[in-house]
């Protein structure tokens, strides 16, 4: 028997590579002599750059811009001259307290350093995941930092979404040389536009602090920033902010496509990185999951991501979570045989969180009892 363990994060309470780990050990428990292969994947998101290194790449380390202009050690990954950068990593929502302070003021300007440093040091595919970002400037605070100039009525703007309102004009000539040769992916699964009721400040503002004020003053920014960007003469700089995932990361999306990004779904980029295909050979069970399993999973999230990757090789996968909202129904119709989760054992949600571990090698004996079915069945024919 051989099972592939392919979760993302419980968010608040253990990463992939934890959440794996305790599985394993469960099902070591109740399976005896069952082979566990532990891959912690991600969708793109916060945990990318860790189910890279899990995967063996190596990690490169470098202090960079934070979301609020300070400075922060971080890290990428890479693997020959591949390089994945992890937006949540460097100027990520979960490093600032979000307010309307935050929202206006949040600069991309340190996934620009790192994407830069990654060029300088060889890189030639830059794999750029960007869920979890706290700002919304456009992508003007990546750019700016990749050699970009940004001038207001005042001289050279300053960073921030808010600041985009007084753009005047921009000078792109300095950008890095390598980026014309570079192949850039936007790991992604947000669809969203830049600009409008569905997009990058309407959508996404209001969880990073903004309140009505300060997203009617961000998309004013945005705004801003397509007009004197088409003023410029960028090539179709107005026909890519209405394209699919231009409002991603608070428009960290648009700069990706106007430097002549792919985009990708998260999940498929991660699983492609870790080799996720090749790891199924031999495979009996795929289990996956993720803190939350709901609706919102069903649009492209990590378990959803892996279960349409095992069908493909007529692997089955069940999902383990903190919480699910999902019917059975659901998560059949998604290529997920059984969902398990923590508060099936546990209804305290509170101790669910801070007990995870100890409560998924539990769990991990519900995930195993089909698998002992079959066996037991044979002994008492």
């Amino acid at each position: 028997m051989k099972v592939l363990l392919a979760p993302d994060k419980f968010k608040g309470s253990l990463t992939a590579a934890d959440v794996a780990a305790h599985l394993a050990a469960g099902l070591r428990r109740a399976l005896p002599g069952v082979e566990v292969d532990e891959l912690p994947v991600a969708d793109g998101g916060e945990g990318t750059v860790e189910a890279a290194l899990a995967a063996g790449f190596t990690p490169v380390g470098l202090a960079a811009t934070g979301p609020l202009g300070e400075r922060v050690d971080t890290r990428y990954a890479v693997r020959g001259s591949t390089a994945v950068i992890e937006m949540a990593a460097v100027t990520g929502l979960e490093m600032v307290e979000p307010d309307d302070a935050t929202a206006r003021t949040a600069t991309s300007r340190g996934l620009g350093e790192l994407v830069a440093h990654a060029l300088d040091h060889g890189a030639t595919t830059l794999v750029v995941g960007v869920g979890g970002s706290a700002s919304t400037d456009g992508g003007a605070g990546m750019l700016a930092a990749l050699g970009a100039r940004l001038t207001g009525p005042d001289g050279e703007l300053a960073d921030g979404g808010d600041a985009l309102r007084a753009v005047t004009s921009v000078d792109l000539s300095g950008l890095h040389p390598r980026l014309a040769t570079a192949e850039l992916v936007l790991a992604s699964d947000v669809d969203n536009p830049l600009l409008g009721a569905n997009g990058a400040a309407a959508v996404y503002g209001p969880q990073k602090g903004a309140d009505p004020a300060a997203v009617a003053d961000l998309e004013a920014g945005l705004a801003a920033w397509v007009d004197v960007l088409e003023r410029a003469g960028v090539d179709r700089a107005r026909e890519r902010a209405g394209a699919p995932g231009a409002g991603a990361a608070g428009g960290v999306g648009y700069a990706c496509l106007l430097l002549g990004a792919t985009r990708r779904p998260g999940v498929e980029v991660v699983l492609d990185l870790t080799g996720f295909d090749r790891r199924l050979a031999g495979v009996d069970l795929v289990v996956t999951g993720e803190g939350s399993l709901d609706e919102q999973s069903l649009a492209g999230k990590t378990p959803m991501g892996v279960a349409d990757a095992a069908a493909t090789h007529a692997v089955p996968t069940v999902a383990v979570c903190g919480r699910t909202t999902l019917t059975p129904e659901q998560a059949r119709d998604a290529g997920i045989e059984a969902v398990h989760a923590l508060t099936d054992i546990e209804p305290d949600v509170r101790r669910c969180i801070s007990h995870a571990g100890e409560l998924l090698e539990q769990l991990a004996a519900r995930v195993a009892a089909p698998l002992l079915a079959p066996r037991h069945e044979t002994v008492d024919s």
